[in-house]
């Protein structure tokens, strides 16, 4: 229980740190692929919450409520990759 704890934590963690890093990169090709980056660990959390809950470790409440949290983080950091244009479509 407590290393799945720990592997959520880090890749919760993580969501956050690879926008923050990828927004300080020189061009959005950069940006963008660490915003998938952060997207795989956005479905490692997925991933984990699943586990937790076939374990047995939360309950279908409480993973239904965190799942769906995810879901709308997903389609946000969707529809923010699908909106950065290619460095090379900058240039033109």
């Amino acid at each position: 229980m407590y290393g799945l704890i720990s592997q959520i934590r880090r890749s919760a963690v993580s969501i956050p740190s690879n926008i923050a890093e990828g927004f300080g990169r020189k061009s959005s090709n950069d940006f963008k692929r660490f915003l998938q980056i952060a997207m795989g660990s956005l479905f490692e959390v997925q991933t984990q919450l699943e586990i937790s809950k076939n374990l047995e470790y939360i309950d279908e409440k409480t993973f239904n409520d965190l799942y769906q949290d995810s879901r709308e983080i997903e389609r946000i950091l969707t529809a923010f990759i699908d909106s950065i244009k290619d460095f090379n479509s900058e240039k033109q």
